[in-house]
């Protein structure tokens, strides 16, 4: 029988949190700033905040609870439930924070599968979807692209092409909420199954939600005059579908910095990586030397210019926000390494 407890809880949690006999086991369900709401194992909803000592303990933001966390917590305190630990997390989308600062941002965990929105009109950006691509698979989710508002392009097919050229080996679905073509997302939304709702502002990820869920439940915006939306969800919230399954929505990102996403890049790009490992030397630069592979297809056409330079773009932004201090040592290097190669070249040919 499925119940909201089966549903939730997995026996697997149940089981990690027989180690904690004085805590009850919950499960962050919404997210705003610091201030979170759980579900605990007996059906309870209620406030949670972390405890002093678990906030002493943190060493990176990350080590904060997040939505779709399944954590332990006491609640016998009063009103507000306090967070003790965080358990094994299956999967965790995470990003480089906004702004300024060099810092990472836990946008939700323990997701089965993560849907890219991405919509078919102005707002239809390739280079973006690598991005995504890239997180997600970092992340331990399996990614889904779901192309929205098909209703609204001209030239689908082309747009289809060019998605199917980024997204190598990755399932693509195309749906209009205004003409309820949402039946392609069920074989994702099984009983127990937790699925995420990623993109940037005005990709309807509330409106299919709403539509999933049979009524207007989540806030939903206009379009500006230049096709981009309006935030309209302001934070991160876990919701049970009538069918049993969970979706995650999660506010539009005007920006998807990299954080420690070598492998994800590594994924999102295999088809570079496949021809870098043809190239003569282990060390190549892909700067010129002779059997280089990468600069064959360049060459060709086999591997597009853009796609190359999105490549590159996201692993120096990734390598910068691992290391920044040392991203600077090591590029300096590599281009004196180059610079030094290209010489002894030049005096070879003389």
């Amino acid at each position: 029988m499925i119940t909201e407890k089966t549903i939730l809880f997995p026996p697997y949690y149940e089981a990690l949190s027989s180690e904690y006999p004085d805590f009850v086991l919950g499960r962050i369900v919404l997210q705003e700033k610091g201030l979170y709401n759980i579900i605990t194992v007996s059906g309870y909803r209620q406030p949670a905040e972390v405890s002093g000592k678990f906030r002493f303990d943190v060493s990176v933001p990350s080590d904060y609870p997040a939505v779709g966390d399944y954590v332990m917590v006491d609640i016998n305190g009063g009103d507000t439930a306090i967070i003790h630990s965080i358990l094994h997390r299956r999967s965790l989308f995470l990003r480089r924070a906004a702004g300024t600062a060099n810092t990472e941002q836990a946008a939700c965990a323990n997701i089965d599968t993560i849907f890219i929105c991405m919509a078919l009109n102005n707002d239809f950006n390739v280079r973006r979807l690598e991005r995504y691509l890239a997180a997600v698979w970092e992340s331990g989710s399996v990614p889904v692209v779901l192309l929205t508002k098909s209703d609204l392009c001209d030239d689908l097919e082309l747009k289809l092409v060019q998605v199917q050229n980024a997204a190598i080996g990755v399932d693509i679905l195309t749906t209009s909420a205004i003409k309820d073509e949402l039946d392609t997302l069920l074989s994702y939304l099984k009983p127990g199954k937790t699925v995420a709702f990623v993109g940037s502002s005005g990709a309807g990820k509330s409106t299919l939600i709403n539509r999933l869920l049979g009524e207007e439940r989540l806030k939903t915006g206009s379009l500006r005059n230049d096709d981009r939306g309006r935030h309209t969800t302001t934070h991160r919230e876990l919701i049970i579908l009538p069918n049993g399954a969970m979706v995650i929505d999660t506010p539009g990102m005007r920006e998807l910095g990299m954080w420690d996403a070598s492998e994800g890049i590594d994924a999102a790009f295999a088809d570079i990586e496949a021809l870098a490992e043809e190239c003569r030397f282990s060390n190549c630069t892909h700067s010129g030397e002779p059997g280089c592979a990468i600069c064959e297809a360049l060459k060709t056409g086999k591997l597009p210019q853009s796609r190359w330079q999105s490549y590159l773009k996201l692993t120096a932004e990734n390598a910068y926000a691992e290391d920044s201090e040392n991203y600077l040592a090591v590029k300096e290097k590599k281009f004196k390494d180059i610079s030094k190669y290209n010489k002894t070249r030049k005096r070879e040919r003389k």
